[in-house]
């Protein structure tokens, strides 16, 4: 299953629209632009920490785990601080935020200031949902075996070894600098 479903059966699109006073298409298809940059710089950071998943288990557990799911599903408005927490920690800087968003923007023709609001919100659905599935599984949820877990999950989402999904638009060059890798891909998504 695609994220953008995953996280519309969450109610997650319907969230993010009421919230910023789009429409459901428009929140979609922003997901749809914003959403390869969000994995990509899951699996830069997974690649980054000492134990790999695991450390990117941990990190996400820090920054709120499931509860940053939560957050963005609450009637409440939504305190984007966690999100850019999230971002802070999977792009490395604020540049690399702004790119993703401008580059979005581009592609959808919705405004960059928008687009800027949602991605800390997406960032925290999908960090909140993998922490919550990581930690104990979660229906319908099937692990790859060699990984299990984090890894099956992420490795699902990235679409796993298969050559299909995101994880063959991620051209991950390993030179330290996720704005070029992540720009690279959001490229790709759109083509």
């Amino acid at each position: 299953m695609e994220i953008n479903d995953i996280i519309a059966r969450m109610g997650g699109m319907q969230s993010i629209a009421r919230e910023l006073g789009v429409s459901e298409t428009d929140a979609k298809n922003a997901s749809t632009a914003l959403l390869p940059a969000i994995l990509g710089g899951m699996k830069k950071q997974a690649q980054a920490q000492p134990s790999g998943l695991e450390g990117l288990g941990g990190l996400l557990g820090q920054l709120g785990g499931s509860g940053l799911l939560d957050q963005v599903l609450a009637p409440q408005a939504t305190d984007l601080s966690s999100g850019n927490d999230v971002l802070g920690q999977i792009f490395g800087s604020k540049d690399v935020s702004r790119a993703v968003a401008g580059k979005a923007a581009s592609q959808t023709g919705l405004e960059p200031s928008l687009l800027k609001k949602m991605l800390p919100m997406l960032a925290m659905l999908v960090a909140g949902y993998m922490a919550k599935q990581g930690s104990h599984g979660g229906p319908g949820q099937q692990a790859a075996p060699q990984s299990g877990g984090l890894g099956g999950l992420l490795g699902g989402l990235l679409g796993g070894g298969s050559g299909r999904g995101l994880a063959s638009m991620l051209d991950l060059d390993g030179d330290g600098n996720p704005l070029d890798d992540i720009l690279r891909m959001v490229d790709q998504f759109k083509r």
